[in-house]
């Protein structure tokens, strides 16, 4: 047996602790400094990223010989990677013997393997960055941090719900029932954690690490192989990854193809047929609703776990910070292009207008404050640049040119300066009517928000909480000085099933979700039935057996 988990046992335990505690404690820091990564780390994985680029990137799987993958960067740099290809069923097949002996290794085996695997990965947090950035067209410091430490703890959060989860049946005990006057049955018990079977973690283009590590490490420390089926335009992040996970694999002495990746691409998927194979019992998925309800009607007797899309919204009744609030949603629409899950969408006040510490403001004020705001956030194309990354998906950018058709557009979008050979967009901004509902009731992703014109804020909230509630939401956002506006809108929202931030008017944003403290997806409206993380996204995973022999008698 390795030595991995007595060396991150601490890390561990403290991640079970925090997830109780809900507090902040991260075991990766998030800032990119050579005082923490090493003084070279930074230019040397850089070095590392661009002799990885126009080669086939060997894993050592199975395959028939040929090679796959046709990334692109949204920055306009060419990539040329490929990876090993091969049938799905012979995937299949592969990961189904290297479970065997995954699922008789011990907790603490399969946890310390984990956990070793999550430390050699950040320590490549920088060529992982350089990875996230060219598929998915983060800017670089969100790339480090989204697609490093903060999905690394993400990642870390899952072992260790699942650790506590296992951990809750003792392996063996002595079971006595007392017989009155007569000897005591006396048995002795032993209880083993038996995984469900071949595992798949369907991946999305713009999070490749953030939306994976938790279903990955979810599964793998329960004992399933594991088969990683990335985005076809975002392979490379999860393709590094994996090569740590055969490494450690081995080391502790497992057969690699417990981890596995099914690279395809967009014109030779091989995603349905994995859904389909009769040995796949488990399936994390992150993506469109429509093909998250395919997944689920073609899953079979698998367990399915989805993030899918949802219509974020921010309602605004009232704020003693009017510049503060302007400057917190601008930024909030801004972040990495619009194209996270949890960005707002809708921003729903009252036709009246609202009340400000600058007096009463019209609707047309506000939508102007959060315009100003965004222009003066996104003026200088390098901040901008910094924020705003590239956009990912070429389709975006018609949803943007298609959405300033829907109502009276506020602000439009237009190209970063500077950000030659990427593709790039500010925000969009867009007033309609509350009764205008099919521009707004579905998820438009990218940079493109509504400014709705409502009845007043019992309208505004009970469209914002309805919409969550029919069509999803991940997050949801309240402004108002009034206690009771508040307390209307915390039980609207919870009854809706979106988790709801007040007021935030400083440098945390609705869009952050923070691992062992914050449950991204509630799992009760249609934005996914799963929440990161919790007791029910691990403890499926696995089951109990149990062995039962009589005592021997003394």
């Amino acid at each position: 047996m390795s030595n991995f988990f007595e060396a991150h046992k601490d890390t561990l335990f403290q991640a079970v602790k925090t997830s109780k505690s809900r507090d902040y404690w991260s075991a990766y820091p998030e800032i990119a400094s050579g005082k923490i990564y090493g003084e070279t780390a930074k230019d040397d994985q850089l070095a590392e990223f661009e002799g990885i680029l126009g080669k086939p990137f060997a894993l050592g799987q199975p395959t028939n010989g040929k090679w796959t993958g046709a990334e692109t960067s949204p920055y306009g740099k060419e990539l040329g990677v490929t990876y090993e290809d091969v049938d799905p069923a012979e995937l299949v097949k592969a990961s189904q013997e290297a479970g065997k002996s995954w699922a008789k290794a011990s907790v603490e085996e399969r946890v310390g393997v984990a956990l070793e695997m999550l430390d050699r990965i950040n320590k490549k947090s920088f060529l992982i960055a350089n990875a996230v950035m060219h598929t998915s067209g983060q800017a670089f410091m969100m790339a480090f941090q989204a697609g490093g430490p903060h999905a690394q703890d993400r990642g870390l959060e899952a072992v260790a719900y699942a650790y506590d989860a296992m951990t809750q049946t003792p392996t063996e005990v002595t079971w006595t029932k007392p017989q009155g006057k007569h000897d005591p049955i006396v048995l002795d018990k032993k209880f083993r954690v038996v995984p469900r079977g071949v595992a798949l973690v369907i991946g999305c283009a713009t999070f490749p690490t953030w939306n994976t590590y938790p279903g990955m490490f979810a599964s793998f420390v329960t004992g399933n192989p594991v088969i990683i089926k990335p985005h076809p335009m975002a392979i490379l992040p999860m393709a590094i990854s994996i090569q740590i996970g055969r490494e450690v694999l081995k080391e502790a002495g497992f057969d690699p193809n417990v981890l596995l990746l099914a690279a395809d691409t967009t014109d030779a998927p091989k995603t349905k047929e994995l859904v389909t194979a009769d040995a796949v019992k488990i399936i994390d998925f992150t993506g469109s609703n429509a093909f998250g309800e395919w997944v689920r009607e073609n899953a079979g007797d698998a367990l399915v776990y989805t993030e899918e899309a949802g219509v974020n919204a921010i309602t605004i009744e009232s704020t003693d910070n009017l510049r503060g609030m302007a400057s917190n949603i601008a930024f909030s629409l801004s972040l990495y292009s619009g194209q996270m899950c949890t960005t707002p969408q809708n921003i729903f006040v009252p036709r009246d207008g609202i009340e400000t510490n600058d007096g009463k403001k019209s609707f047309e004020e506000v939508a102007d404050a959060i315009k100003i705001s965004l222009d003066k956030l996104l003026g200088d194309p390098a901040r901008a640049a910094a924020i705003l990354g590239a956009v990912q998906n070429p389709a975006t950018l018609e949803r943007i040119d298609a959405a300033g058709k829907l109502g009276k557009v506020i602000r439009s979008s237009e190209p970063v300066e500077g950000m030659n050979g990427a593709r790039s967009a500010t925000p969009t901004l867009v007033a309609v009517d509350s009764k205008n509902e099919e521009a707004y009731m579905q998820e438009r992703f990218g940079p493109i928000s509504f400014i709705i014109a409502c009845d007043d804020i019992d309208d505004a909230i009970a469209r914002a909480a309805g919409s969550a509630k029919s069509h999803g939401a991940i997050t949801a956002a309240l402004y108002s000085t009034d206690e009771a506006v508040i307390d209307k809108a915390v039980d609207a929202y919870a009854w809706a099933g979106a988790p709801l931030s007040v007021n935030l008017t400083g440098n945390i944003y609705v869009n952050q979700s923070a691992a062992y403290s914050d449950f991204h997806v509630t799992g009760a409206n249609p934005a996914g039935n799963a929440s990161l993380t919790d007791g029910a996204y691990v403890a499926n995973r696995f089951r109990i057996a149990t062995v039962r022999r009589q005592a021997a008698m003394a």
